[in-house]
């Protein structure tokens, strides 16, 4: 029951993470909607503390549910 809960709370906290990332990051900066130069840009700042926080989110909700299907076939 935790860890449902758990995983509810994850799997909500990566959504926004990833509404709160940069739009021109994704495929319409590529198509001229973004300042950057090319397809590459460094990451600085807030943009990279969300970015980080959202990969960190998604391997601990990955291991979670990893761990949950093991548990319950045991």
């Amino acid at each position: 029951m935790i860890l449902s809960v758990l995983q509810i709370i994850i799997a909500a906290a990566i959504v926004v993470l990833i509404i709160l990332q940069e739009r021109s990051a994704g495929l319409s900066g590529i198509f001229g909607g973004g300042d950057s130069g090319g397809f590459y840009h460094a990451r600085r700042g807030m943009e990279k503390a969300i970015f980080t926080s959202t990969v960190v989110l998604t391997i601990l909700f990955i291991g979670l549910a990893v761990f949950k299907l093991l548990s319950s076939s045991a």
